[in-house]
């Protein structure tokens, strides 16, 4: 091949079939093309050199393109109603709310009526429109955090969930009606979109409540979660005739669950707000069951229930102001302690998914779930130190604590003092809408269906989330975490979360991108690495999402990886001490992009040029079969 082929413009009938045959030096030439169709001169070898125009991208993966808004969600179905909202002229928080209302049909392992979540929006304000405390100005808009999190009941007391021999009851903690909290879901939902929302609440709600009466074709990837989730499902009357056909039989692909209860539910939400949930018919629902069946949320929790707005967390990285949840989320705390430690490391020049890049990646993580596990809890219920935690006193000491060539088993390092005093199924959708404003937000039932129990005659599954407290300081909850006293069950309380629903917005405060993902204690990583592949390593939004991940949360002591990394790389970090656990994929980061208006030097380079001048982009995480991106 030293005569080389030069370069060959295809176009017509010949830009699709060409075959390239090699063979030995002499043989037919010094080489030959054989193309359907093609002109003899094309096949000279005295022809001038010509130019393949294949019109490749340089990254293996491009996110979907929209000239207006767009909803990134874990359900195409519930994706594409948040895009049909905006197309109504409804704005950010209008799509992600009729989303969510949405997954709470399609996606019942994870979209909910009966758990509860974080939403931070940023929209953009006139001179004329006051600044609603406790939003924050960030560039041209305002940007606030609402937290509907559930709260543990009234009677909850830490010795209902332990056996006789003073250990955890996993069954109570995760399988039973002692582990719901107060739903927090319908409260936020219906008091963003009744303070930020243009469209009547009705308008928002009729998408969902159709999916429900209607019914919707099974798709494959919820056929395939019913199946695996039928043990726990029948176990409860209500789940059991709610998601499966007589005699409990799994629903196929493609055959049509229609959900009547949920739909009535939806639409007493639809017609009254939150009050259609935490009073009347539905109220009482839930706590006929929780007598019958010894849970212990009462008509008064439910009354007595309130999301809460909240100021949020900000904090730079490299020229761009991240935005995030703060607590009861300890994802937005530690992720921002994260971005701290890392910001000064070379990270460019060791690489993306490097085993010098993963080494100082989950080094630094351990050290922050350490602080995660030992300080973080209800803001309204304890002190946590967390202008300290964000220094960058605090970040310099932390990174000076990083061996950047042997791994620091976890037992070293909880031995330490602290410095400072004291999903699987979740599911996470992203918005942009046409004037730039973001939402992104994070619901839950903790576990995948919760705890598996339906309300009688409501049609929605409850939550297990009392099981995110620390039941007893020291015992690992479902997700591995081992978390301190700080985060104890109490009356009252909302348990510490992982969720992480984050805005970044450029240098000059134009809103860049919104992102989050579900995946318990993973969440806070899933989201790290999306923000470092996109504003560190170049990556657009779609390879951002897509480059394999890991996580490390210092117990267990081990690094968990998705398939994606070279058998050197992980050699190479057995080396340096970790143990690496091959994992299922983790996350589901659907995330949505702000393109610029100006020009594309606004924001990061994501690899290639753009020619795009507004907009948004965004990008359904593709380990979840059936999420999508849909244009406006």
């Amino acid at each position: 091949m030293s005569a080389g082929l030069g370069r060959l413009r295809l176009t017509g009938p010949l830009a699709g079939v060409f075959v390239l045959v090699l063979a030995p030096a002499g043989a037919f030439g010094p080489w030959l093309l054989a193309a359907k169709g093609a002109p003899a001169a094309s096949l000279s070898p005295s022809a001038p050199p010509a130019v393949i125009d294949l019109q490749e991208g340089l990254q293996r993966f491009r996110p979907i393109v929209s000239n207006g808004g767009l909803v990134a969600a874990q359900d195409a179905r519930a994706a594409a109603v948040g895009a049909t909202i905006l197309r109504q002229g409804g704005n950010a928080v209008d799509a992600a709310v009729a989303t969510c209302f949405a997954l709470a049909v399609t996606l019942p392992q994870a979209g909910n009526l009966g758990g509860g979540g974080f939403l931070v929006l940023w929209l953009p304000r006139s001179a004329a429109q006051p600044l609603q405390a406790p939003a924050v100005p960030i560039g041209l808009g305002q940007a606030v955090a609402l937290n509907f999190r559930e709260t543990a009941p009234l009677a909850v007391r830490p010795e209902l969930f332990l056996q006789a021999d003073g250990s955890v009851d996993r069954f109570k903690a995760t399988r039973s009606l002692l582990s719901t909290g107060v739903p927090g879901t319908v409260a936020g939902l219906t008091l963003a979109q009744a303070r930020y929302g243009r469209l009547p609440l009705k308008a928002v709600m009729a998408p969902a409540i159709q999916l429900a009466e209607r019914g919707f074709p099974v798709g494959v990837e919820l056929a395939a979660s019913l199946a695996s989730a039928a043990p726990l499902l029948q176990a409860d009357p209500s789940s059991r005739r709610q998601f499966f056909k007589a005699g409990g039989v799994p629903y196929r692909p493609g055959e049509i669950l229609r959900q009547g209860d949920l739909a009535r539910s939806l639409r007493r939400i639809a017609e009254q707000g939150a009050p259609g949930f935490y009073g009347g018919p539905v109220a009482r629902a839930i706590e006929s069951l929780m007598r019958q069946r010894g849970g212990l949320v009462t008509a008064a929790d439910l009354a007595a229930y309130r999301a809460r707005w909240q100021a949020p967390l900000q904090g730079g990285f490299r020229g761009y102001q991240v935005v995030t949840m703060p607590p009861p989320s300890g994802g937005g705390i530690t992720l921002l302690q994260l971005l701290n430690v890392l910001e000064p490391l070379k990270l460019e020049a060791t690489g993306a998914n490097s085993a010098a890049t993963i080494h100082r990646l989950v080094e630094a993580m351990n050290l922050a779930y350490r602080d995660r596990n030992r300080l973080l809890g209800d803001p309204d219920q304890v002190a946590m130190p967390l202008e300290q935690l964000q220094s960058s006193a605090y970040a310099a000491l932390q990174r000076s604590r990083l061996d950047l060539n042997r791994h620091r088993p976890a037992a070293q390092l909880e031995a330490d003092p602290t410095a400072l005093g004291g999903g699987s199924n979740t599911t996470h959708v992203s918005v942009a809408d046409r004037q730039g404003g973001l939402v992104a937000v994070t619901t839950t039932l903790n576990g995948a269906y919760g705890n598996g129990i339906s309300v009688p005659g409501a049609g929605f599954l409850l939550n297990n989330e009392l099981d995110d407290f620390s039941l007893k300081p020291g015992s690992a909850n479902g997700y591995g975490l081992v978390q301190g006293a700080v985060n104890a069950i109490a009356p009252g309380r909302r348990p510490l979360s992982s969720m992480t629903p984050t805005l970044v917005f450029r240098p000059s405060g134009e809103p860049l991108l919104a992102t989050g993902s579900p995946g318990g204690s993973r969440i806070i990583t899933t989201v790290l690495q999306v923000l470092l592949n996109r504003l560190v390593f170049g990556l657009n939004l779609a390879s951002s999402v897509a480059a394999p991940r890991i996580h490390s949360q210092l117990w267990p002591d081990q690094i968990s990886v998705e398939e994606g990394l070279s058998p050197d790389t992980r050699r190479l970090l057995e080396q340096m001490g970790h143990k690496l656990v091959a994992v299922p994929a983790m996350g589901s980061a659907n995330s949505v992009e702000v393109v610029p208006r100006k020009s594309p030097a606004a924001g990061p380079r994501a690899g290639s040029a753009t020619t795009l001048t507004g907009g948004s982009l965004g990008v359904a995480d593709p380990r979840r079969r059936d999420a999508a991106a849909l244009p406006e």
